[in-house]
């Protein structure tokens, strides 16, 4: 069999984004021993900037050695116990997910049910939080990314603290796309993704726990459901003091990655990063409006770093992808359950939320289109 040689592609779905030229780079350096001197000094430094990239003084900050989805199951499994009841804002796919983890951990999930593409409302949200007293905590997604909407992650923080309950976040498309801050408001535990915004290769998910929460995995009445992600056996790899206890082979070179990324967002500064992914976001939406598009999702809750698109009345979903992939080299996402041939999802995450990239795909589009 030859080599496998990739095609250049221009990823504008909602991920995984291309990965930044320095980031391939430190991908591509010479592996060392997991617990090398030199490597749990750099696992030290990566921690430190993700604590600056959540903007969180949170000593529980670390790299999961999995994907988002990973990160979501260990804020989960190490929170949550049978018998808990959890109050679910469901928007979106991904708020569907957090359900099935709920339940599969033996606790009862309270749903808050939005049409896809709307904001979490805070009235049903506190209400069920009002009439489940003691639910140990409520889960949402911040940036939907199977609609491209956004939630007010820091009243719905401010929500859980006010009725006892902890939060629970996703922000795998969110973390350095748009305003995320873990300590200001109050976000106990949260999760995302390194193949976003971040514009490193998928297969990591950074995870932060504040104090509450880790006041509620140290008095937990049952074991963790899940060896590999019991943050009480990974933290003593992460955080050991002097010699680390190995709990398992650290993916070496997807943290050198990792590492390398987190050091580009630091050095453009986060609300440059803010800023420059909501500028793209204006120039697309304009695009969009001139040759016919319209976006699904209102003004006031879109996500600048993914845009769902309404396919006009007549034409087919697939076709149009496929021949923007074929003929332009250009990858755009596809709607996800009701949405399904409803919407197209374009990201301009990362890396790809450039003014070339935006051009690219409205020229792509404007193309296909007329034909």
């Amino acid at each position: 069999m030859p080599a496998f040689i990739p095609p250049q592609r221009l990823l504008l779905g909602p991920g995984p984004s291309n990965v930044a030229q320095r980031v391939l780079e430190a991908l591509a350096q010479p592996s060392i021993g997991h617990l090398d001197p030199r490597f749990v000094a750099m696992m030290d430094e990566t921690k430190a900037l993700l604590r600056r990239t959540f903007l969180t003084d949170n000593a529980l900050t670390v790299p999961v050695s999995a994907p988002g989805s990973a990160g979501m199951e260990t804020c989960f499994v190490n929170l949550i116990e049978p018998g808990d009841t959890v109050v679910v804002c469901q928007n979106g796919v991904f708020g569907g997910r957090m359900r099935e983890n709920v339940l599969r951990l033996g606790a009862t999930p309270v749903m808050v049910q939005d049409d896809f593409g709307q904001p979490v409302d805070l009235d049903k949200a506190r209400a069920a939080l009002k009439a489940n007293p003691g639910a140990k905590a409520l889960a949402f997604v911040h940036a939907e990314t199977s609609t491209g909407a956004r939630s007010d992650a820091q009243a719905l923080c401010a929500l859980a603290r006010e009725f006892g309950a902890l939060s629970i976040v996703d922000a795998v498309t969110s973390l350095a796309g748009i305003e995320l801050r873990v300590d200001d408001w109050g976000c106990d535990a949260i999760y995302s993704g390194s193949q976003k915004c971040l514009s490193a290769p998928a297969g990591l998910s950074p995870v932060s726990l504040g104090e509450r929460a880790v006041a509620t995995l140290k008095a937990r009445k049952t074991p963790v459901q899940s060896w590999f992600l019991d943050l009480g056996l990974v933290m003593a790899y992460w955080q050991g003091e002097g010699a680390r206890t190995y709990h398992h082979t650290a993916p070496i070179n997807m943290l050198y990655a990792l590492h390398e990324a987190l050091t580009a967002v630091s050095e453009e500064g986060l609300e440059q990063a803010w800023a420059r992914h909501f500028a793209n976001h204006l120039r697309l939406c304009e695009g969009l409006q001139a040759i016919g598009l319209e976006l699904f999702v209102a003004q006031s809750a879109r996500l600048p770093q993914l845009n769902a698109v309404r396919i006009p009345e007549g034409i087919e979903d697939l076709p149009v992808r496929k021949r923007l992939l074929d003929e332009f080299n250009i990858e755009i996402g596809a709607g996800l359950g009701p949405l399904a041939g409803k919407i197209w999802r374009i990201g301009l995450m990362g890396t790809n939320s450039r003014p070339e990239a935006v051009d690219a795909v409205l020229t792509a589009l404007s193309s296909v289109l007329r034909r």
